[in-house]
């Protein structure tokens, strides 16, 4: 297969209309064909089942929200709507599936929530559990709990969350559609934690902050689902001085390379993966060609990377490396409006 169908949710400002697709070109290393693959409010992040079948995405329709459901046609990329569930509120922040398709996790940042949607056949259902984070810290971005972040960890025994403004990463269990708070981390005051990502050997975890621009590398108990502070270090280039906000974080399926984005500075730092102690260390800062850089993936061969800036209303795409990490430009200033999340189709 050379060619890879991929996803783009954005921000609806500007001119983005809502969701949109593209094509990854592994031979001619190219991105093309982006086009407007289903009109929507607020699709910033989206989520697809693992074969390929639907696809889920936040939501926004006047004063409410919450997540829509579509059908993949597999060979054109094409979505079909199926329904949506939303109430009133803000929208949430971040989406994420379970590998039987039949539980989606969203956290909402202004609301300082977790949620659980049963999904039946690609249809959601309404919204069966809810969690609430409590919490503040010294940032003045910390005035309370912020949810940015809910999902399984790798063996779906536990949930985790991730909460910004108190400065806390959460394990809850999840059974009969129920969150049972199990362990609290507190991270460091005031670095905000985002983002996690696991190991593929299962013992570590990392979690990238957004308002200390660090990533946080953490022992994982698959045991009993609780973690443990190993390491922090900065994601930001030596020289930066400026307004940094971490993004998004993402691993190699070796294990080998850990991927975090800056805005700010705008740039994808790399780093090494010590095997023995899962502690990192810094490989390169890469521009990303943009502004804002809000999200980025690996595609499914992991030979490529592709960039989203918010603020340029660009993709960027580098070849990457799978020896070393590193990562070399091959295309700047794809168009789409307001980009931020990125995902491909599997294969």
């Amino acid at each position: 297969m050379t060619k890879i169908i991929g996803y783009i949710g954005t921000y609806s400002t500007g001119n983005s209309k809502g969701l949109y697709t593209f094509t990854l070109d592994t031979e001619k290393q190219t991105l093309s064909n982006t086009t407007v693959a289903a009109e929507l409010e607020k699709p910033t992040y989206v989520a697809i089942s693992k074969d390929n079948k639907y696809l889920y995405s936040l939501i926004k329709k006047g004063d409410s929200s919450g997540v829509a459901s579509y059908s993949i046609n597999p060979q054109t990329g094409a979505l079909s709507f199926i329904n949506s569930q939303v109430s009133e509120g803000v929208p949430p922040c971040h989406i994420s599936l379970n590998k039987n398709n039949d539980t989606i996790f969203t956290a909402n940042y202004h609301r300082s929530i977790i949620e659980a949607y049963p999904v039946i056949n690609g249809e959601l259902q309404p919204v069966a559990a809810v969690a609430q984070h409590e919490g503040n810290g010294p940032h003045e971005r910390q005035e309370k709990a912020h949810a940015h972040f809910a999902g399984f960890t790798p063996d779906e025994q536990y949930v985790v969350s991730i909460d910004l403004g108190a400065d806390q990463i959460n394990t809850f269990s999840f059974k009969e559609n129920t969150f049972t708070k199990l362990h609290t981390l507190s991270t460091r005051p005031g670095s905000g934690p985002r983002h996690i990502t696991f190991h593929p050997n299962g013992k570590y975890a990392y979690v990238m902050t957004e308002l200390s621009s660090e990533v946080i590398v953490l022992a994982y108990n698959a045991e009993n689902g609780s973690f443990k502070e190993i390491q922090y270090i900065s994601t930001l280039p030596a020289e930066f001085t400026g307004n940094g906000q971490g993004s998004a974080i993402h691993i190699s399926s070796d294990g080998r390379y850990i991927y975090a984005g800056n805005r700010g500075s705008d740039d994808i730092a790399v780093f090494s993966v010590n095997d023995s102690t899962g502690e990192l260390t810094l490989v390169e800062n890469v521009s990303t060609e943009g502004n804002w850089p809000r999200d980025f993936a690996l595609d499914p061969t992991e030979k490529f990377l592709i960039a989203s800036n918010q603020e340029s209303d660009n993709l960027t795409l580098y070849a990457r490396d799978e020896a070393t990490g590193k990562l070399t430009l091959l295309q700047a200033n794809v168009a789409v409006p307001n980009p931020v999340c990125v995902k491909f189709l599997n294969i």
